[in-house]
């Protein structure tokens, strides 16, 4: 993922166009307010640098699910306005994305001035990356910026075709996601160690058959651990459990042998008789489990083997949880595996990067995602990423 062609490679920025595709897909009140300006401050590096080499900055942004029709309470004009609070600078709003409204948009700007353009889902043509469109969206600028890697696995106009069309760069927040994203599987430092949890086996399926060959270790966790150990023989009780998969679980381990990564399941688990908050539960040992007992989380003897484990390794992929951490007192193997983690990156002896909307989740919670060396936003591309599926977006960047 190193070659791809980044805005510091453009020269004189001071005369052009500069159309930046941003993540502005952000959650709003009832009343239309930003709640969480969080993607809108990881634009500021990019449009900052455009800004400042003297280029006029047009944002493209998606916002909701239009399907291709024009509905107001998708706008993106109440964003332009958190946008400007968040910059300290002016941002123009446009009420379309391409025609004369984007066009006089932008020719009432200096260079060096930012207008967001409406909503590119209100487009038809959008997600279908027509060609029409591609080439009347292109007409707007000189240069096409792709800083939105939460969006880089669609091929829409607005993340693949015009990069087709117009010279294409990433900007900062991609080049710092594929940076990290290389660090971890594309040239990691040695041993890899990934954690992979949540739910289903059938949903991550491709990720566990991709990772078995990358990395030299993968721990498997949450629900879809208890299909494995079904897999290897324990009984589970009533657990979340896909009893159909146990021979897909099987393949995987028995490649994972072939390609020498050793699989890490808990050795320990927290079971309860029911699945409430603080409910009443045990810890017992993975052939011990009742059957009107199920698996809520990882037991501390689990949690141990997987620091030592991360002593081992210098590289640490992380998706998903460990348990139910959304309910205690079933958060406390992802607490502390992620507590663990955090302290090795402090220390300098461990690069941990981690992604998902649940694995963010569960950092925040154990309050300790601003001390991995890299936390990734981006859901359904990072996933992609971590499946080894090319993602249209960022296959655009690419130099050769």
């Amino acid at each position: 993922m190193s070659d791809f062609r980044r805005i510091e490679d453009v020269e004189d920025l001071a005369l052009k166009t500069a159309l930046v595709r941003v993540d502005f897909n952000v959650p709003v009140n009832d009343a239309g307010e930003v709640t969480d300006d969080t993607r809108l401050r990881a634009a500021l590096p990019t449009v900052q640098y455009l800004m400042n080499k003297g280029a006029k900055v047009a944002l493209l942004a998606h916002f909701g699910r239009p399907k291709g029709e024009v509905k107001p309470e998708l706008s993106l004009k109440p964003v332009a306005e958190a946008f400007s609070s968040v910059l300290g600078a002016p941002v123009a709003f446009a009420s379309d994305c391409v025609g004369e409204a984007a066009d006089n948009a932008l020719a009432s700007i200096q260079q060096g001035g930012v207008v967001l353009l409406e909503n590119t889902r209100f487009k038809p043509g959008e997600t279908k990356n027509d060609d029409a469109l591609a080439d009347e969206m292109a007409k707007l600028g000189d240069i096409y910026v792709n800083d939105a890697f939460s969006a880089a696995h669609r091929a829409h106009v607005s993340t693949e075709g015009l990069a087709q069309r117009l010279p294409a760069y990433a900007g900062k927040s991609m080049e710092r996601e594929l940076d990290a994203l290389e660090a971890a599987l594309g040239s990691p430092e040695r041993p890899v160690l990934a954690v992979v949890g949540g739910a289903k086996v059938s949903s991550k399926i491709d990720l566990l058959k991709n990772l078995v060959s990358k990395v030299d270790a993968l721990a498997i966790g949450g629900g879809m651990a208890n299909t494995f150990l079904a897999a290897r023989g324990h009984s589970v009780g009533k657990s979340l459990c896909e009893h159909d998969l146990t021979d897909t679980c099987r393949e995987i381990e028995k490649n994972a042998a072939a390609a020498g990564c050793d699989i890490i399941l808990p050795q320990d688990v927290v079971v309860a008789k029911e699945f409430a908050a603080n409910a009443d539960h045990r810890i017992c040992s993975t052939g011990e489990v009742a059957d009107n007992e199920m698996i809520l989380d990882a037991g501390p003897q689990s949690v141990g083997i997987l620091a030592i484990a991360m002593d081992a390794a210098k590289t640490l992929v992380w998706n998903g949880p460990l348990g139910a951490f959304e309910t205690t007192p079933f958060d406390k193997a992802t607490v502390e595996a992620a507590r663990a983690a955090a302290s090795r990156c402090r220390d300098g002896n461990l690069i941990a990067v981690a992604g998902g909307g649940d694995t963010v989740a569960a950092l925040n919670h154990a309050g300790v995602a601003d001390d991995f060396t890299f936390v990734s936003t981006a859901g359904g591309a990072f996933l992609e990423w971590m499946e080894g599926k090319p993602l249209p977006g960022v296959e655009a960047l690419k130099t050769s």
